[in-house]
C-alpha cells in the first residue's frame, strides 16, 4: 500500500489506532522515506510530549541464576554467558545504586531481579527498600520488575510508594513459545493487568531481532496498545554469547529507526523508551531516534554496558532536546558536562608531538577540555560490541550514569 505519513501522524495525535496494513507499511518503508517516517513520528512525539527526554536508570538487584529458559536473556537458566552473578543486595547498597542514576539526572529508577517471580518474602525485601529509597528521594519514580506476581503482591509494592511495574510482552503471542518454554504469553499479560489493578503503572514492552517477522512485531505493538501501558520500552535484542540467540545480529539502523516509529504510532501519547541495544544497533544514529522516543535508559543496563551517562546527556543536549526535570536549568547541566572527568588516552597512541591548530583529534587521546567523553560507538554488530557489566550494582566499582 502507499504509505500517507501526514495521515498517520493525524490518525495518531487524535489517538486512532493505526491500521495493520498502516502499521506494516511502516516497517516496509524505503530507505529513502526514512527521514520522512521519522519526522512523521516526530510531529506525534512533539505534541505529546515536547521537546523533552525522560531519563530511567535500572539497578540490578539480584544477577543471574534464573530458573526460567527465556532464549534472549543472558541470566536464563542454562546461560554459560559471563554475566555478574549475585543475591538480592542488600536495602543500602539498592539505595547507594539508585541513587547514582538520580545524580546522573535520573527521574525514575528501575530495580529489577533475576527470577520466575518474587516470593512473600522477597516483596518485604523489595517494599523495604523501596519505602527507604522515597524516604530519601520523594519526587523519584520507583518501576519493579521482579517477573510474575502472585496475588496481592502488586498491592503490596504500591502500598510502598512503588510506582510503576515492569513486564514486558516481549513479542507476539504466535512467536512467544519460539523464544521460552517455561512460561507462557498469557503469564506476562496477567502480571501486567494485576499490577494496573493494584494502582501501579503498566511498563510494558518488547524486544525486537529475536526471529520474528513484521506481523509479529505489529501484533505485539497492538497488543501493546490494548493493555494501554503507560510506558513502552523497545528493546533491541544484545545477542550474548553462551544464550540460544547468540550470533543473531539481524537488525541495522534504519529497521531499528522504523520499528520504533510504528511504535509510536501504535502508542503515541505513551512514553516510548530506546531501551537495551540500542548502542549497538542504532550507533551513531541514536540521536535521531530521540524524535521519535521521549525516554532513555541512563548508562548501564542489567548484565551489559551502555555508553558513558555524560554522553548520553551529551548527545541529548546536542539534539536540541532537554532532559526531563532540567527543563529549566540547561546551564546547570552545561556545568555537569564539563566537570566530568576526561577520558584517559589509549596507552599505546600518544602522538610524537602534539597536532597542528585546527586538525582532527588522534585517535585515543583525551578529549578537550571541558568537552564530554566521546560516546565510543561501536564500529559495527557483532560479537564485540557486546560489554559485559562489571561495574556498579553487585560490584566495587562505581556506577556508569
Amino acid at each position: 500500500m502507499t504509505l500517507d505519513l501526514d495521515r498517520l501522524a493525524d490518525k495518531a495525535l487524535s489517538r486512532e489506532l493505526p491500521t495493520r496494513e498502516e502499521a506494516l507499511a511502516v516497517l516496509a518503508s524505503p530507505d529513502d522515506d526514512l527521514l520522512d517516517v521519522v519526522a512523521a513520528a516526530f510531529r506525534v512525539r512533539r505534541a505529546f510530549f515536547g521537546r523533552r527526554v525522560k531519563l530511567n536508570y535500572l539497578v540490578n538487584i539480584k544477577s543471574g541464576l534464573c530458573p526460567e529458559d527465556c532464549f534472549y536473556c543472558s541470566q536464563r537458566a542454562g546461560s554459560s554467558a559471563d554475566v555478574l552473578k549475585y543475591t538480592w543486595l542488600k536495602t543500602d547498597d539498592v539505595i547507594a545504586s539508585a541513587e547514582a542514576g538520580v545524580a546522573g539526572g535520573a527521574r525514575r529508577v528501575c530495580l529489577v531481579a533475576s527470577g520466575r517471580g518474587p516470593t512473600d518474602r522477597d516483596i518485604d525485601r523489595v517494599a523495604s527498600a523501596v519505602s527507604a529509597f522515597k524516604d530519601r528521594n520523594p519526587d523519584v519514580e520507583v518501576c519493579a520488575c521482579l517477573g510474575l506476581l502472585s496475588g496481592g503482591q502488586a498491592e503490596r509494592l504500591a502500598a510502598a510508594g512503588t510506582t510503576a511495574y515492569n513486564h514486558n510482552l516481549n513479542t507476539s503471542g504466535g512467536h512467544y513459545a519460539d523464544i521460552c518454554t517455561t512460561h507462557e504469553y498469557a503469564d506476562r499479560v496477567a502480571t501486567v493487568e494485576a499490577a494496573k489493578s493494584a494502582g501501579l503503572s503498566p511498563c510494558s514492552g518488547l524486544i525486537a531481532g529475536m526471529g520474528e517477522t513484521d506481523e509479529d512485531l505489529v501484533d505485539v505493538a497492538f497488543a501493546l496498545r490494548a493493555m494501554n501501558p503507560d510506558s513502552v520500552p523497545v528493546n533491541f535484542l544484545i545477542p550474548f554469547d553462551g544464550t540460544p540467540l547468540a550470533g543473531r545480529w539481524e537488525l541495522t539502523p534504519h529497521r531499528c529507526l522504523r520499528i520504533l516509529a510504528m511504535v509510536r504510532f501504535v502508542c503515541p501519547d505513551a512514553e516510548v523508551r530506546l531501551a537495551g541495544g540500542r548502542e549497538i544497533h542504532l550507533r551513531t544514529l541514536q540521536s535521531l531516534a530521540l524524535h521519535i522516543v521521549n525516554s532513555i535508559f541512563l548508562g548501564d543496563y542489567l548484565t551489559s554496558e551502555g555508553q558513558p551517562g555524560a554522553a548520553d546527556l551529551a548527545m541529548i543536549a546536542d539534539a536540541g532536546f532537554t532532559v526531563e526535570g532540567a527543563e529549566d536549568k540547561p546551564g546547570e547541566l552545561a556545568a555537569a558536562l564539563r566537570s566530568l572527568p576526561q577520558s584517559p588516552p589509549a596507552p599505546d597512541s600518544a602522538p610524537d608531538s602534539p597536532p597542528a591548530p585546527g586538525s582532527p583529534p588522534v585517535p585515543g587521546s583525551p578529549p578537550a577540555p571541558g568537552s564530554p567523553p566521546a560516546p565510543d560507538y561501536p564500529a559495527a554488530a557483532g560479537p564485540d560490541a557486546v560489554r559485559i557489566r562489571r561495574r556498579g550494582a553487585g560490584t566495587t566499582l562505581p556506577a556508569n550514569a
